[in-house]
Order: structure tokens, then C-alpha cells, then sequence
């Protein structure tokens, strides 16, 4: 892909997800959502993107295997595509935020953005590291229940089976899709580091430390939201039982 044809791609990917996104907001909404259709729209959005994108990222890797022994130069269209397109998407949701959030809110979440489109960009500008970006990508894979928990949780469903099996699988691939993939990357940008500009690897190296705290302290708060503090509360419900059995 030319430089033309990475902006035509990533330009495509913006609308496509604008689009995405006023779609929802003519779905019907769960009554609950409806204090902040906003919200409600954007985490849909959001998966889309990781539905599109995780499946996507898996299938690079399939059809073109030789991109996993060498992710600094070997690519296909299709993988730089996928780069281009979750740039696009992050751009969209970056400026839905700044338009419709305050600042102090989604700090977080536009800096996450930031560092990602940043990244993302060198590769796809240069034509390098490719397959590390997609490698990042399965991260995707895990957004897909992650989302789907916010929008369950939205729609006041947290008390379902749905809602439980969902839970316990987005543990599972926060564990092997996030934690993993991310530490992988870590150990291969230090084993390659003679292999990389030492300006690459200075923003792929900040950018893993960053995504690597942000999880560390996401994957904490569901643990304690989705399995710490329904253990506590099914203790206080028995201890409220036994009182009550005292009483009579």
C-alpha cells in the first residue's frame, strides 16, 4: 500500500465507523441506557471495532504465517489494512470523546488513543513493524466480551447467567489476549532491540510500560467488581440469614 492508498483506507475507516455509530443511535435503546444514549452508542462502536478487528487480526496471521517469524518487515496487504482501518477507528473515537465528553472523564482513554494512533501510525507510514501492530491487535480479541460486559451492565442485566459467562470468559482473555500478549511484546522488543531505530523503539517501549499499567489496574477493577465484590456480598447475605434464623 502507497501512501495513498493508507490514507484513503484510514479516511474510509473514520466514516465507516461515524456511520457505525449514528446507526446504533437509531436502534432501539435499553430503557436503563437511555440516561446516556452517548455512552451507550460508543461502546457499541467500540464492538464493532474489536469484532471486526480481532477476527481480523487472527486471520493475518493465518493466512500470511510468515509474518510471525519477522514483525518488522514481513507483511501483507491485508495485515496493513487492518493497521490502517483501527487507526481510522481510533481517530473516530477519539474525536467522539473530546466532542462529547469532558476532558477530566476520558483522560485516560484519549491518552490511551494518543500513544496508539501514534504507534500505529509509524508502522503503517514506514511500512515496518507491521506484524507487531497486529500482534497488538489480538488484544481485540478480549475487548469483544469487554464491551459486551459494559453493555450488559448498561442494559442492568448484571445479575444474569449471560452476564456471568461473560464475566468469567473476559477474565480468561484479558489473561491470554492482554497480559500475555503484552508481556510477549515486551520480552520481543528487548530481544530486538538491535534490530530497531532507536527512536522506534523508544515510543514502542513507553507505549507498551503505559498499556501495561493501564491493564494492570483495569484487570484489577473487574476482578474486584465482577468476582471480589459478589463474593462479599454473598457472605453478607448469608451472615443477614443466620441473623434472621437467631431471631426466630
Amino acid at each position: 500500500m502507497d501512501l495513498q492508498s493508507v490514507l484513503l483506507t484510514t479516511s474510509a475507516s473514520v466514516g465507516f465507523f461515524r456511520v457505525v455509530n449514528y446507526s446504533f443511535g437509531k436502534l432501539p435503546v435499553p430503557e436503563t441506557a437511555q440516561r446516556n444514549t452517548w455512552k451507550w452508542r460508543n461502546i457499541s462502536t467500540s464492538f464493532v471495532h474489536s469484532f471486526i478487528t480481532g477476527i481480523w487480526a487472527v486471520l493475518c496471521f493465518c493466512m500470511h504465517p510468515q509474518m510471525a517469524e519477522d514483525l518488522i518487515e514481513t507483511h501483507s496487504v491485508f495485515s496493513h489494512s487492518l493497521v490502517s482501518v483501527s487507526i481510522g477507528y481510533f481517530i473516530h473515537d477519539f474525536l467522539d470523546m473530546v466532542l462529547h465528553q469532558k476532558i477530566n472523564q476520558s483522560w485516560e482513554l484519549l491518552f490511551h488513543h494518543i500513544v496508539v494512533i501514534t504507534c500505529f501510525g509509524i508502522s503503517v507510514l514506514t511500512f515496518r513493524y507491521v506484524g507487531f501492530a497486529v500482534v497488538a491487535l489480538l488484544v481485540e480479541i478480549n475487548s469483544i466480551f469487554l464491551h459486551l460486559r459494559q453493555m450488559l451492565r448498561m442494559a442492568c442485566v448484571s445479575k444474569s447467567v449471560l452476564y456471568r459467562v461473560n464475566s468469567m470468559i473476559n477474565l480468561g482473555t484479558y489473561v491470554v489476549f492482554r497480559i500475555n500478549t503484552l508481556a510477549w511484546m515486551t520480552r520481543w522488543l528487548v530481544l530486538n532491540r538491535e534490530h530497531i531505530p532507536l527512536l522506534s523503539y523508544t515510543v514502542g517501549s513507553v507505549g507498551l510500560a503505559i498499556m501495561t499499567v493501564m491493564n494492570i489496574v483495569l484487570f484489577y477493577r473487574l476482578l474486584r467488581t465482577d468476582f471480589l465484590k459478589s463474593s462479599r456480598e454473598k457472605e453478607v447475605k448469608k451472615e443477614k440469614e443466620k441473623e434472621k434464623d437467631k431471631e426466630m
